[in-house]
């Protein structure tokens, strides 16, 4: 039961009516509200606990939410207009009369508006009372219990990202049948039903060493349901490296297949299609696969089996099979009990009982069981709430298997505390496989106040914090699958969702009249719907159709207008002229038409951005995910959206560089993206009023700011993530003022000089304790190494460095954090060996040397170096001839990468001591340092104790 939207307004009331209430008069009816709403917050809590299931309940949730959202609208606006006159010298024009009669009448609304929704409240606080109170134990006076977020949660470190139980006889099967370059099968399938791990079987085929090894490129690409053959297509060009430029990304579709198909011929490549739907899908995919004679393989994965002989006559098709009772309890003790090793491990033999009663009850399903084990996993040591789960799995499955899937997926969602149900309910935003940024969603989370601000300060946490351990915890339950984590710290970096799952996420977010999701398909049923609030557009539609004023969020997935909808409204525009009429005469009339039509599109596109700046007031969320073409200019109307929170322009086309100073008038803005693009400039101008918008958490600048601009952030002392910082466009002593700062990202020039001569002399530049990432990335000259220490001696926490700029020479080692765990130094064109400074760093775990990152000719591991280092990759030094490693260096390594150094020599010989190594990857390397290191060739005894050597692209 999601009582979220109520608790976020009741902490809005209290954290802007403090000091409005008392000199406007309206605190009276304020508290009436507030009061009403915290009855009904206790009400829904006390339910909730209570597992009351009905459907005046359900559909009372839905108007209580409706109802807090106006009551936050209200307030908020009442609040910020206030603040406006104060700030704007209300207190002389208040003596005029007409501004005295103005704010009367302001004042009067406001009262007439809050009474009304207090009104609405109490009806259904009547209703409520009427139902069945004294089974809840709820009076006036509020409940008797409430349902809290757990304290203290346990941490899960075994719950693991991919779980793989069984999969060994099918990858040992199919591997060959991918290998065999003399069969004519080109198509080989993984068929079953959903949640059998089709998916999870070929990951690990995708990423076998044998596999790997054998295809010169390797991609991948989710089709799904509603299968678009561009995105697809882009997908596996993007692996391929293909799509390096902007022409290239905007290439007509029958081009792209053209491209693809012509390096499918040429190349020997391996692409998996994963989760095609029908044969419908593979057909409208079918051009960019049309090569006759090749090498290349496509490995697909279904549920139905008719594809694999509709796609290739001879194809190979793999049914995958259940897991049988011992696989099950296998990978069911993964998830839901500690590892083995875990300090005083022994499982109730109660416990045991009933996992094995309930596994019976998944029949072989993988995704069952991990869901299953991932709810008792949370609720692990305590035998009553296993009891309780057991039951539930009694009176919720049977041992239909199409039925299992369903009835676990709708027992993981029941089982959710409350705190958890909108975040994962959020989820139903982003369209399927789509791969979601944990930060992004994170400011999403935050900014719509699904993850409440008032729960900061817990243990010194912060609402980042708070989210991060709600993300955490959905894994842990195994409702989403991690994707990548970080480097350095191992936090979620990005997840995908199970299409079950999802489906279950869009079902309920349905039944609660969460959001909507709109495309060209029915967007003209918004038209026609009353009161939206989110709406999530996965296709391009006309924003015109929305007609809900109180709309709080829109993210867009699509192209601001997508090629195709392009070629709709101009079926002649100048680009397409020229590309069809390469070898023609020019045509001035031709070309005035094509005039004519870009007109006509900017004119559209000023339509859509005036038409939502000026209808949709209450907006806290406007997220474009793709950018592309979004007209001339963006428009000084977008200041009017003063209640928003999260607005990122990224990738947005525009053609002109300046941005509207309104920006200034978003006071509320916590997340701020200017990452735009423009036609005819390479640089963005941004007005200096970003200093206004003193709650701003995440700024992310544009990549190159015109040198005019010149921004004052000292005022910005929320500030946690800064990117594309640079001393040329920013004043380097603003850094002081940002003591909650953890993630700063520098672009461009970094010169300290007059930050020194104004605070005298070496004060320390960042005075934040909670700093952790520090990058920068500079092509304009040399970074002056003395700049480069006085950052780092005041960086004290900082535990990943990445370095992409010239430096000739690194600081002494005691001038890093202790803490440093990543460090990835790339174009520094180092002439002295780097390691006898980075081998010092006592928790380096992650070593990246690349792009001429060392420019000498010798490196040297001594026997005390790397003492916690676990990978270590080296690519792309071109002088690099000889590596030397003493015995006892690296004890730990587990991985090693050598790609592109064309001038070493041979592996250095202490690499037989290291027992760790796990993984040894060669690409991109002379044949000649290849056929040493293989089997039988003079390095081979160095590495032969190493499970898995992968060569690619070592032929030439």
């Amino acid at each position: 039961m999601d009582f979220s939207a109520v608790s976020y307004a009741l902490e809005t009331i209290d954290k802007l009516t403090q000091e409005v209430t008392s000199l406007w008069g309206v605190d009276e009816q304020v508290e009436g509200l507030a009061s009403e709403l915290r009855w009904m917050e206790s009400f829904l809590k006390v339910a909730d606990a209570s597992k009351v299931d009905h459907e005046v309940i359900r559909t009372t949730v839905v108007e209580i939410r409706e109802l807090a959202y106006d009551a936050e609208d209200v307030i908020e606006t009442f609040s910020l207009k206030v603040a406006s006159k104060r700030k704007g010298g209300f207190s002389n024009c208040i003596k005029r009369s007409a501004c005295f009669l103005k704010e009367g009448c302001l004042l009067h609304q406001i009262k007439s508006e809050i009474e009304k929704i207090t009104a609405r409240i109490k009806v259904l606080t009547r209703q409520l009372k009427t139902y069945d109170v004294s089974k809840l134990g709820v009076d006036g006076e509020g409940p008797s219990c409430s349902t809290e977020r757990r304290e203290a949660r346990r941490p899960y470190p075994h719950v693991m990202d991919d779980n793989i139980v069984g999969l060994g006889k099918d990858i040992k099967k199919l591997v060959p049948v991918l290998l065999d370059e003399q069969s004519e099968c080109r198509v080989v399938s993984i068929c079953g039903m959903g949640g059998l791990g089709k998916t999870t079987l070929a990951k690990k085929i995708y990423s076998q060493s044998q596999v790997v090894g054998h295809f010169k490129h390797l991609a991948w690409a989710y089709v799904s349901q509603n299968c678009q053959k561009r995105k697809v297509w882009e997908d596996i060009l993007s692996d391929f490296n293909l799509l390096s430029t902007e022409a290239d990304k905007e290439m007509k579709v029958e081009k792209l297949a053209e491209k693809l198909s012509s390096f499918l011929e040429e190349n020997k490549c391996l692409v998996v299609l994963d989760d095609i739907w029908n044969t419908e899908s593979w057909d409208s995919l079918k051009p960019a696969f049309s090569a006759r004679e090749t090498r290349s393989k496509i490995l697909l994965t279904s549920r139905n089996k008719e594809i694999v002989s509709h796609a290739d006559s001879k194809g190979f098709l793999y049914e995958l099979q259940y897991l049988n009772y011992k696989q099950s309890w296998e990978l069911f003790q993964k998830i839901a009990f500690p590892p083995t090793n875990s300090p005083g491990y022994k499982i109730d033999a109660k416990m045991k009982e009933l996992g094995e009663e309930m596994v019976k009850h998944c029949a072989g399903l993988p995704l069952a069981i991990i869901i299953l084990g991932g709810i008792l996993a949370t609720k692990y040591p305590s035998l009553t709430e296993w009891l309780k789960v057991s039951a539930n799995v009694k009176s919720y499955l049977n041992n239909d298997k199409g039925e299992v899937l369903r009835d676990v997926l709708a027992l993981s969602y029941d089982d959710l505390p409350p705190y958890l149900r909108p975040c994962f309910l959020y989820l139903s935003h982003f369209p399927e496989d789509y791969e979601i940024p944990a930060d992004r969603l994170i400011q999403l989370w935050i900014a719509e106040g699904i993850v409440s601000s008032k729960q900061e300060g817990d243990e010194g946490q912060i609402a980042e914090d708070v989210a991060e351990g709600h993300l955490l915890e959905l894994a842990e339950r195994c409702m989403i699958q991690v994707r990548e984590r970080d480097i350095a710290t191992l936090k979620i970096r990005s997840f995908q969702m199970h299409d079950l799952m999802r489906d279950v996420c869009l079902s309920k977010g349905k039944q609660q009249k969460f959001l909507y999701i709109a495309d060209q398909s029915n967007a003209c049923q918004l038209s026609t719907i009353g009161r939206v609030r989110r709406i999530s557009a996965h296709k391009f539609f006309w924003i015109q159709c929305i007609k809900s004023p109180r709309l709080r969020s829109l993210l867009f997935f699509d192209k601001f207008v997508p090629r195709e909808e392009e070629d709709n409204i101009l079926p002649l525009t100048m680009m397409s002229y020229f590309d069809n009429h390469d070898d023609e005469i020019f045509n001035p009339l031709v070309c005035f038409v094509a005039l004519f039509g870009l007109s006509v599109l900017v004119t559209k596109l000023r339509g859509i951005w005036k038409y939502m700046f000026n209808n949709f007031n209450f907006l806290r969320v406007l997220d474009y995910e793709r950018g592309g073409a979004a007209g001339c200019k963006l428009p000084n109307d977008i200041g009017k959206l003063i209640h928003l929170r999260f607005l990122s322009l990224r990738d947005l086309t525009f053609g002109s560089s300046k941005l509207p100073s309104s920006l200034g008038n978003l006071r509320c803005l916590q997340s701020l993206d200017l990452r735009i693009k423009n036609t005819r400039f390479k640089s963005a101008h941004v007005p200096n009023v970003l200093w206004r918008m003193q709650q701003l958490r995440h700024l992310y600048l544009p990549v190159e700011c015109n040198r005019k601009t010149k921004l004052k952030l000292g005022t910005l002392r929320n500030l946690q993530t800064l990117v594309n910082f640079n001393t040329k466009n920013c004043y380097v002593k603003d850094l002081i003022y940002m003591t909650n700062i953890r993630e700063l990202k520098i672009r461009g020039p970094f010169n300290i000089e007059d930050f020194n001569t104004e605070l005298g002399k070496n004060p320390p530049i960042v005075q934040s304790k909670y700093l952790h990432s520090l990058s920068i990335i500079n092509y304009e000259g040399r970074l002056d190494p003395r700049h480069l220490t006085h950052l780092l001696s005041s960086c004290d926490s900082i535990s990943t460095l990445r370095l992409d700029a010239e430096i000739r020479r690194l600081p002494e080692y005691h001038y890093s954090s202790s803490n440093l765990a990543y460090i990835k130094l790339r174009w520094c064109k180092l002439e002295g060996d780097p390691i006898p400074t980075l081998e010092k760093v006592p928790c380096l775990r992650i070593l990246e040397l690349h792009e001429e990152a060392f420019i000498g000719k010798e490196m040297f591991c001594s026997g005390q170096a790397f003492a916690k280092l676990e990978s270590l990759s080296l690519k792309g030094l071109d002088f690099l001839e000889e590596w030397k490693v003493s015995e006892g260096a690296m004890p730990c390594l587990r991985r090693l990468e050598i790609q592109d150094c064309s001038q070493l020599k041979e592996l250095p010989d202490g690499l037989r001591f290291i027992a760790t190594l796990q993984e040894l990857k060669i690409e991109s390397m002379p044949k000649t340092f290849k056929d040493k290191v293989e089997e039988g060739g003079e390095d081979f005894c160095k590495v032969q104790h190493v499970p898995s050597i992968i060569f690619q692209n070592c032929e030439g």
